[in-house]
């Protein structure tokens, strides 16, 4: 069924949505109390690893994905304003705790591989929301978050997506006038680029991997990190119209896997980031770069369908108003032993397009059939065809 809500409607369920997920963590951990109060669920045997890890986890994962809305300032109604001045006054806050080493709420930034990971979902999150993530903080918060971010250098990423990590981190301190290091940078882009399978798919490594890690991690922080540092450094400037090409390509297959019911195929590894999936999707329609013949409107009502379905499935918070380890209500069977309750925020990554600001035509068009959904109503539709580069 098409998603009978106006502009308006989706937008308010949207935030309704961002404000139920991100509240625990924020307001936990603002107080420094997020170690003390989020539960940790994992896979059997794995609790004393993740919890070691997963706090970060939970901070930069809800930011990544509330950060252009956060970042959109006094736009939007005056109980949007407010909501939305709150929660970035608990994140600025949140950030502070973590980064502070004698704050309860301090973070790993350093022990195992898994910090290099979140760190770099936190400073996408700075790249997205520069003034009120960033520019914003005491400067003495400022000065702990950049050690922070530094000390993870001593991570090394695996060959794999893992690589586009170490360069967000070094995009995010080049974006902040900071010493950065061009090499992180470089061999990422360089191995992403022969890693590159056609149509749209980079290879997580030299091999495909069937999943969503093309918008969970690789596409999003390729564009990102890219234009991040042209400003800086131009010896890549040369490939950021193929990766946007390649994105806008992406996007059109994202949009195309939503079926009429607002469900998508469970296929590959890290299902428990539930809408996540679609980052790029959300990030393309962000950039206002969405491809031919996908309006903003259709988008908005097909990733309003999927959201609808995950959140309001049974048991997908518990009784504390924590996700819990599944794909569509409580099915921990699928949480890798990479997964554990902070993994799940990256859930917010689904909802980058409340960006855009009210009058946006995401949000103003009237709602529209999405491409799945014309074709199994037997509507006449546009042909599909691979792009070659």
């Amino acid at each position: 069924m098409p998603n009978p809500a106006t502009g308006p409607d989706d937008r308010k369920f949207w935030i309704n949505v961002a404000t139920r997920i991100a509240r625990p963590v924020l307001a936990a951990c603002a107080a420094g109390r997020l170690h003390a109060t989020m539960p940790v669920e994992s896979a059997p045997g794995q609790q004393a690893n993740r919890a070691k890890v997963t706090h970060l986890e939970a901070l930069a994962r809800t930011l990544t994905g509330l950060a252009p809305w956060l970042e959109l300032g006094l736009a939007g109604t005056d109980e949007e304003t407010r909501l939305r001045t709150d929660l970035a006054d608990l994140a600025r806050r949140a950030i502070a705790q973590a980064a502070d080493p004698k704050s309860p709420d301090h973070m790993n930034f350093t022990e195992g591989g898994q910090p290099l990971v979140d760190a770099a979902f936190l400073a996408h999150a700075l790249l997205r929301a520069p003034r009120q993530l960033w520019q914003a903080l005491p400067d003495p918060a400022k000065q702990n978050l950049l050690a922070a971010l530094q000390s993870t250098r001593a991570i090394k990423p695996g060959m794999n997506n893992w690589m586009m990590f170490s360069a967000m981190v070094e995009a995010f301190l080049c974006s902040a006038g900071q010493s950065w290091r061009v090499e992180p940078v470089d061999a990422a882009v360089r191995r992403h680029m022969e890693w590159y399978k056609g149509d749209g798919f980079y290879g997580d490594g030299p091999v495909f991997h069937w999943d969503y890690y093309n918008s969970f991690v690789i596409q999003p922080m390729l564009i990102d990190v890219l234009e991040a540092v042209r400003a800086k450094d131009k010896r890549w400037d040369d490939l950021h119209p193929k990766v946007i090409d390649r994105a806008k390509r992406y996007a059109a297959i994202q949009e195309r896997l939503i079926s009429p019911e607002g469900t998508f195929p469970p296929i590959g590894r890290s299902l428990a980031y539930r809408f996540g999936a679609f980052q790029l999707l959300g990030q393309m329609a962000l950039r206002h770069q969405l491809p031919e013949r996908i309006s903003p409107g259709q988008v908005r009502c097909a990733l309003t369908a999927v959201i609808r379905r995950m959140i309001d499935a049974k048991a997908t918070f518990d009784e504390g108003g924590w996700l819990t380890i599944g794909f569509c209500g409580h099915q921990p069977g699928i949480g890798e032993p990479y997964i554990s309750t902070g993994s799940l925020y990256l859930c917010t990554a689904g909802l980058l397009p409340l960006g855009l600001p009210p009058d946006d035509e995401f949000w103003t068009d009237p709602p529209s059939d999405w491409t799945s959904l014309r074709a199994w109503n037997g509507q006449d539709l546009a042909a599909d065809h691979a792009i070659k580069d």
